[in-house]
């Protein structure tokens, strides 16, 4: 695998190259904005109307959420990581190395000194993308997390994820009530926010005739999430009918929080492909 510097968006990139893949990386929060297999199709969606001003969160790709998911804190919704600049190390052990690093004083609310490295490798048929996080203060801290994938589909009405029958969730989209998944898939119809929590085996998403495999390690969640049609048209960096073509699958750790102790670290996988 190979890289190179580029510009997206007035936005400073990452272009990484393998067996006939590429992928791209923003160094705005280490956020993966496309990825594209031998095969040539696109697999990420991302939003025309998404904002690449190097403050607001990108709408699309692969959004890194850390340290915080939603509003399960006192920092602002989804933490800082996703919209911090992130600095590229090199291509180490086949994987593209992102860093983000603080020493306790960086972020408002957040005392706690640590290091994150996200890991991209990239083959001609699957994307790996792994975050770690490592505590390098003094003191334990809690956080969650997650990789909001927004995975592209032809459309919402033929598309399902296999692989959650029988896995508790909570319905953020309905007040955040627990359930147990009953139905071989999941399908999309209206808005559709949950959090399936000790999800191990793997899933599959239907999109049509094609499938995607998904795979996580280290992730204890599976968050999955459509806007539908009347939240959507209230996502000012959503385009009309937007909605119709992603699916977010999210790798997450956000059912029980990690505690994490000094000089420990965690690290958490999601494989696409």
């Amino acid at each position: 695998m190979h890289a190179e510097p580029t510009t997206f968006r007035d936005t400073p990139c990452i272009h990484l190259h393998a067996e006939g893949a590429s992928a791209l990386v923003a160094l705005h929060g280490a956020h993966v904005l496309s990825w594209i297999p031998a095969d040539g199709r696109e697999h990420l969606f991302l939003s025309d109307r998404a904002i690449f001003d190097g403050q607001a969160a990108i709408r699309g790709g692969i959004p890194l959420i850390f340290p915080q998911f939603g509003e399960r804190g006192s920092l602002r919704k989804h933490g800082f990581a996703r919209t911090a600049p992130w600095t590229f190390h090199d291509i180490e052990d086949d994987a593209a190395l992102f860093e983000l690093a603080d020493d306790g004083t960086r972020f408002p609310g957040w005392p706690h000194p640590f290091r994150a490295h996200l890991r991209v490798h990239l083959t001609a048929t699957q994307l790996s993308v792994a975050l770690e996080i490592e505590n390098t203060g003094e003191h334990a801290f809690a956080f969650t997390a997650t990789l909001h994938t927004y995975l592209r589909v032809d459309d919402i009405a033929q598309a399902a994820v296999e692989g959650l029958q029988g896995c508790d969730f909570e319905d953020s989209a309905n007040g955040g009530t627990l359930h147990r998944e009953h139905n071989y898939e999941l399908v999309f119809e209206g808005e559709v926010d949950r959090i399936y929590n000790d999800v191990v085996a793997p899933l599959t998403l239907i999109d049509g005739n094609d499938t995607l495999a998904i795979e996580q390690d280290g992730f204890g969640d599976v968050v999955t999430w459509n806007p539908g049609e009347q939240l959507a048209a209230r996502i000012g960096d959503l385009a009309p009918g937007d909605h119709r073509h992603f699916v977010c699958v999210e790798a997450a750790q956000v059912v029980q929080p990690v505690v994490l102790a000094p000089g420990d670290t965690w690290a958490g996988m999601q494989r696409l492909g």
